[in-house]
Parts: C-alpha cells; structure tokens; sequence
C-alpha cells in the first residue's frame, strides 16, 4: 500500500519523534563498506592524483561513488530478500562447478585486500614510531584478529563508526592549514575532464573503489543482523531504510576521498611536488604544514588500515563459510578459518614481498581478475525471479547495474593490462 499501512501510520501518528528516529536503528552495515572505500589503497591512488593532476579529476571520485551506491544497494537488496548473503546465495543457486571457482577466487581476493590494507596500517606505524614494515604488519594482523574474534557486529559498528569519524577529522583539520579553491573543487567534482596522460589514473581510481570483499560484506552484514522480512511491508520498509543508510555512507565515504584528493592538490600540486608513495606524502607534509600535520596524517592512516583490515578479514570469513552453505558466525570454526585465512594469508605473502609498491600493485591485480566475476554472479542472482521473487530487478536496474558492471570490467581489465 506504500511505505506504512494505514494502522502502522496511526499508531505512529501519536509519536513522531520515534518514527523520526527509527531510521537511525538501521545506520551502520554501509559503514561497514564504507571503510573498505577509503582504504590505504584509496589513500595512494587519491594523493598521487591530486599531486599530479590538481582537481581536475575530483569528478572521477562523484562517478566511482554513484556506481558503488548502485551495486552496494543492490546486493544489500539480495539479503534483505533472501536471508542470504551473497557467498550463501552463490553456493545455493548456482552449481557447483560454476559456485567453487566464484568462491575460491574471493576467497583470493579477500587475502590481497587484506595484504594492502595490513600494509597501510603498517607503513602508518613505520611513520608513526620507526618500526620496519614487518613488524607492523605482524602486529596489525594480531590486533585485527582479536578485533574480529572478540566483538559482535554492533561492537565493530561502533567502533567502525568511530575509526571513520576520526579519519574525517582529521582531513577537515588538514584542509584547515591550506589553500583551497573551493569555487574550483565544487566545479570539477561534478564536470569531466581528462587531461593529458591521465588515463591511467582515472583507471587506478575507479578500479579501486568497488571491491569484491565489500559487495559480499555488505549483504552477510544485511543478513546476519535478521533485517530480511517475510512480509511485503516489512520488506519495501526496510528496502528504504538500507537505502538511506547506503546513500548516507556512501556520501560520507565520497567527502573523505575528495577531502584526500583536495589536500593532494592544494599542498602537493600547488608546490609542484609530485609524489609516488604514502611515505613520501608523510615526508613532505612536515616543511609544508608542519609536525602535527604529519603525525595526524598517519594516525588517521592507521585508524583506516585497522578498520579495513577488520572489514576483509570479516569479509573472507563470510566468503569461507559460503563455501559450507553457512552464514557467517565468529563463534563457528569455519568463520574463524575464514578470518584467519584472510589476515594470516596476507600476513605471510608479506614476508615474502621487498616492495611495499610491487605489493599493492599485485594486490590490485588480483582484485581486478575477481571482482567482475563476482558482479556478474551479483547481477544474476538479483535479477533472477528464481531466487528473487517479485523484487528481481527490474528492466531498467538490469540496465543500469550492467552499464555499470561493464565499465567496472572493462576498467579492471584495462588496468591489469596496464600493469604488465
């Protein structure tokens, strides 16, 4: 009949300020996502961008935040309607010899996010105290573990949503010390340019923002707080709910990546200092902007490389336990695999790795060979009656959710041709 029936408007009618507040219950699981879209990854592609090419490419950010709004929404769609997450929906509809690859490929990819996000962290502590990167990754990986093993979701939501309320605070007291031309920054945010020589970045960009972990995170997170409905009101309500939580996060997650890019461009660009690494952007920031400067820079390095950590390593749990037809349950032993599986994996492939770079440009490699295998198991899964019901996509999201599917595959798959 609409978004509340008639006797749910009545009830409510005598208590607006609790129907004003109820959406406030379901902020959070876009959080969750949010984190792995302003990852340390996110962090290198943004600074070295707005370094090289000023503002002019804010506006690859607006695009890449419209297409992970549209995805992320559309899986969290699938657990609403199914109770499944994705992982579990994977295993069901799908056979077997077309469910295991999808899955053991994310499984993969769930370790390489987990080896950039571990290796921010740690470069964050080799700014912060001197540690060499090793150490920092070892000690990042035990205290994402305790983390994940010892804290509920509603405890990690919390803290989640701490670690990102910090990292904006910190940006906004950062673009406080400099320059901004804010006139030029609205304008570019939303016109395209492309300048000379930047193809590459725009890919890099792009490429990092939708990442496979987070599309099958966000509907176990959908999932596993029971938000999925049997009913059609229950549904449409909590269909919009999850909505507004995706936009709002997502829109939050956009502010601290043109917040990045902006800082880049008004210190580094301005003063014609390039930059090719996150060590360096520490460096240069103390003669710019001063010691406080550089140390908030990393602290907030920090808060994010532990809470992406702690979202892949949930994320490779959720996967794990898809392979067992089961949703994911820290206290579940094949979670906990799933978990260790992610962090410690990355741990130990970095033992192996001399340069952090070379490190996260594999990383990136891998994730663009998986996520479109993993948006095209997306895209049939919503769209199918079979599984969906009534709530498959409709004509026009099929459409839509496939123009976007194909730019993301034929971004992913430019950027691995690139990296060779």
């Amino acid at each position: 009949m609409g978004f509340f029936d008639i006797k749910d408007w009545q009830k409510q009618s005598h208590h607006p300020s609790k129907k004003a507040f109820e959406i406030f219950k379901y902020i959070g699981p876009g959080l969750l996502v949010t984190v792995g879209f302003i990852d340390p990854g996110n962090w290198a592609t943004n600074f070295v961008g707005g370094a090289e090419y000023g503002y002019t490419l804010l506006w690859v950010i607006t695009l890449s935040t419209f297409m992970l709004i549209v995805l992320q929404h559309n899986v969290a769609h699938l657990g609403i309607v199914t109770g499944l997450c994705l992982s579990e929906a994977v295993n069901y509809h799908l056979p077997h010899k077309l469910s295991r690859p999808i899955l053991i490929s994310a499984v993969m990819a769930s370790i390489s996010t987990s080896l950039a996000e571990l290796l921010g962290a740690a470069i964050a502590l080799q700014m912060l105290f001197g540690l060499p990167i090793i150490i920092g990754v070892v000690l990042s990986a035990m205290l994402v573990i305790l983390f994940i093993f010892t804290n509920s979701y509603r405890k990690i939501e919390r803290w989640i949503i701490g670690f990102v309320s910090i990292i904006g605070i910190s940006f906004v007291y950062e673009l406080s010390l400099v320059h901004v031309e804010w006139l030029q920054v609205a304008t570019d945010s939303f016109v395209p340019q492309i300048p000379k020589g930047s193809l590459l970045m725009i890919l890099s960009v792009l490429g990092a923002v939708v990442m496979p972990h987070n599309l099958f995170l966000h509907s176990e997170i959908i999932q596993s707080r029971q938000l999925n409905k049997r009913n059609d009101a229950s549904i449409q309500k909590l269909l919009k709910y999850e909505f507004f939580d995706t936009l709002f996060s997502m829109i939050a997650g956009w502010g601290i990546n043109i917040a990045m890019f902006v800082m880049a461009a008004a210190i580094f660009f301005t003063h014609h200092q390039p930059i090719d690494q996150l060590q360096q952007a520490h460096q240069l920031l103390t003669p710019l902007l001063g010691n406080s400067a550089s140390n908030i820079f990393a602290i907030a390095l920090l808060f994010s490389g532990i809470a992406s950590s702690v979202t892949s390593g949930m994320a490779g749990g959720s996967i794990f336990t898809g392979l067992f037809a089961e949703p994911f349950d820290i206290k579940d032993n094949h979670s906990k695999l799933g978990v260790l599986i992610s962090i410690v994996g990355a741990t130990v492939l970095l033992f192996f790795v001399t340069n952090p770079l070379n490190a996260l440009i594999l990383s990136q490699m891998i994730l663009s060979i998986q996520l479109p295998i993993t948006i095209l198991a997306q895209v049939y899964l919503t769209s199918s009656p079979k599984v969906m019901g009534k709530y498959a996509n409709k004509k026009r999201t099929i459409i839509l959710i496939g123009i976007i599917a194909i730019i993301v595959i034929a971004l992913n798959i430019g950027l691995l041709i690139t990296s060779f």
